[in-house]
């Protein structure tokens, strides 16, 4: 998931696709501790893409804000 495609959505889209995620990286933190976690990479890409929309939906606020 990249930047572009984000901006293009609505922030109440945006904010499902972050609940999905915040769910995800817990599972996958869950699965770390049982020592069943087989793609460690996969907690990186979720912990960044959870960034990548914070930041966007910051950017959606301050642009709302400013007008």
């Amino acid at each position: 998931m990249n930047a572009t495609e984000l901006k293009a959505k609505t922030p109440d889209q945006l904010r499902d696709e972050l609940v999905a995620l915040k769910k995800e990286a817990f599972n996958l933190r869950f699965q770390q501790a049982t020592g069943q976690l087989e793609n460690t990479a996969r907690m990186r890409a979720v912990r960044r893409d959870v960034a990548r929309i914070q930041t966007v939906l910051n950017q959606k606020a301050a642009a709302a804000a400013a007008n």
